[in-house]
């Protein structure tokens, strides 16, 4: 049996799901971002106390067949430009597509629909997250940052980073300097 479960996107979050699933002594095969599979089905009483007990987390539990298909979308974005070595060098679109097993102009409807924002859309946010994210670790510099997220050139990846925080990556990247700066000479 197959439980789909919304806002799941880390470590912490799997783990979260892990213990609520044990407390209530339903033994599972895998818990993935944003699924689970259990050996056994359910109860209905089981159903109910773990959607209250995920909710109380910030997690939550879908029923809904749309909203499960947004939020295996949501994960393989997820998954693919957060927690894979190296993105596809494929497109995205094929990428996901391929990986859920679904026409990309279906997906990408639904989602716009669902979200009331382009997939695409979702995916550069994603995307200049990462950017963010490698931008604090400071061992790539920007050329080496828009290489490992497969942009076109550092201008490309600039631009969209720029549009999407308001801020350039090297000026993003002086404030974070700065921030720490200023808290060691607390």
């Amino acid at each position: 049996m197959k439980l789909y479960i919304k806002y799941m996107v880390s470590l912490r979050c799997k783990m979260v799901v892990h213990q609520e699933l044990e407390k209530l002594g339903i033994k599972n095969a895998l818990v993935d971002l944003g699924l689970v599979e259990i050996l056994d089905d359910i109860t209905n009483e089981q159903r109910k106390l773990l959607k209250e007990n995920l909710l109380k987390t910030g997690l939550e539990l879908l029923d809904d067949k749309k909203n499960i298909l947004i939020e295996k979308i949501k994960n393989a974005v997820t998954e693919m430009i957060h927690y894979s070595e190296s993105l596809p060098k494929e497109n995205f679109s094929d990428y996901i597509s391929e990986k859920l097993g679904y026409d990309y102009t279906y997906l990408a409807n639904t989602f716009s629909e669902v979200k009331g924002m382009t997939l695409q859309h979702f995916i550069i946010i994603n995307k200049v997250e990462k950017v963010k994210e490698l931008l604090l670790y400071d061992e790539l510099n920007l050329t080496e940052i828009s290489y490992k997220l497969n942009y076109s050139s550092v201008a490309h990846l600039s631009n969209q980073f720029k549009k999407i925080t308001g801020l350039s990556p090297s000026f993003y990247k002086q404030l974070k300097q700065k921030r720490l700066k200023n808290l060691e000479d607390l």
